[in-house]
């Protein structure tokens, strides 16, 4: 059997990551972790750290399950790398829970920059905006962590 092409490894790697997601988010997250992540300290370092953990073994699981049912060939190394990256984008995202709407030079950076890009006023004036922006960087980062899971 030849090996499948870089776009149905890359589809097969965005299809677990994102199954994944989903669970690792909402499924296998603590509330705890969920409630705390965005606190300052130490205190919210430690429960987004876990989470991430969980997140990421989660899709660590899901890659390896279709790796393997689909064959894919994956490159341990790039597959590290991918998960790697979904892992760590997804704690700089999650960082930022409950902070969405700050102004000011304390807000986390990826706050100031949505704001910076025109977010400020959707972000004030919706209440679901900032779980949608949320979710719209955790799926942008997994299609580009799978890419490069996928890659040669």
């Amino acid at each position: 059997m030849s090996a499948p092409s870089a776009a149905a490894r890359a589809a097969a790697a965005y299809a677990a990551f994102t199954a994944a997601h989903e669970i690792g988010d909402y499924l296998v997250q603590r509330d705890t972790d969920a409630a705390d992540k965005g606190k300052p300290g130490r205190e919210g370092r430690a429960a987004c750290a876990r989470h991430c953990l969980s997140y990421t073994a989660t899709q660590g699981l899901a890659l390896y399950a279709a790796n393997k049912l689909f064959a894919m060939r994956l490159r341990p190394s790039r597959a590290i790398a991918g998960l790697a990256l979904s892992g760590l984008t997804h704690y700089a995202v999650d960082r930022c829970a409950k902070h969405w709407t700050e102004t000011g030079s304390d807000a986390p950076a990826l706050v100031r920059a949505a704001h910076a890009i025109g977010k400020e006023k959707w972000l004030t004036r919706d209440p679901q905006a900032p779980a949608l922006l949320d979710q719209a960087l955790h799926k942008g980062l997994v299609a580009v962590a799978a890419a490069v899971a996928a890659g040669r």
